[in-house]
């Protein structure tokens, strides 16, 4: 009995400590207010529902405590259907998907006006903004922990705005060391 009440105690925490955190998602509208009052990047996440990408990048590099701990600490972060069909307000103006269609919720649908307003062409996008909202660039496709890593620190620490071309990336890349764990 003594070691069956051990047993459950040594599984109840080792359960307890393999609770995954959790990127604190908010709208982009809520970014943009939190902005206000604590100036931060924003990270968009544009995805669709059908996307496979899309579903690696959420279960591999948005699960990765690394990865959670510094967008948690740097950025707001925003979950974005680029399929959806809810109205947001960026900028002043409104955007919609008036071609969206409920029935094909979980398959392919029409684009969110935002989506094309940001130059999303593929999914998944990471799409980042300054601390006052204005759109920065978007990343396109599938990123490890490591390579999300090299674009949090570019942005976050604005190393971008002394990029004149390719090769002034390309140096940053090459000196760029990984610190987030896969």
């Amino acid at each position: 009995m003594k070691k069956a009440i051990i047993l459950l105690l040594c599984l109840a925490f080792v359960g307890f400590n393999s609770v995954a955190q959790e990127i604190n998602w908010v709208s982009l509208e809520e970014a943009i207010a939190l902005q206000k009052k604590n100036p931060k990047k924003i990270i968009m996440d544009a995805y669709t529902e059908w996307c496979g990408p899309c579903k690696m990048l959420d279960r591999n590099t948005f699960h990765n405590n690394d990865v959670v701990n510094y967008i948690n600490e740097h950025f707001y972060a925003v979950k974005f259907n680029a399929e959806g069909n809810e109205t947001i307000t960026y900028q002043g103006k409104t955007f919609d998907n008036p071609n969206y269609d409920p029935a094909k919720a979980k398959r392919r649908n029409g684009t969110h006006r935002l989506t094309s307003y940001l130059k999303v062409s593929a999914y998944p996008t990471l799409v980042f903004f300054d601390e006052k909202g204005d759109y920065i660039t978007p990343i396109v496709g599938y990123q490890t922990p490591q390579q999300l890593e090299l674009y949090l620190k570019l942005f976050k620490d604005d190393h971008h705005k002394n990029m004149k071309s390719q090769e002034d990336f390309n140096d940053f890349y090459e000196a760029f060391k990984p610190e987030f764990k896969s």
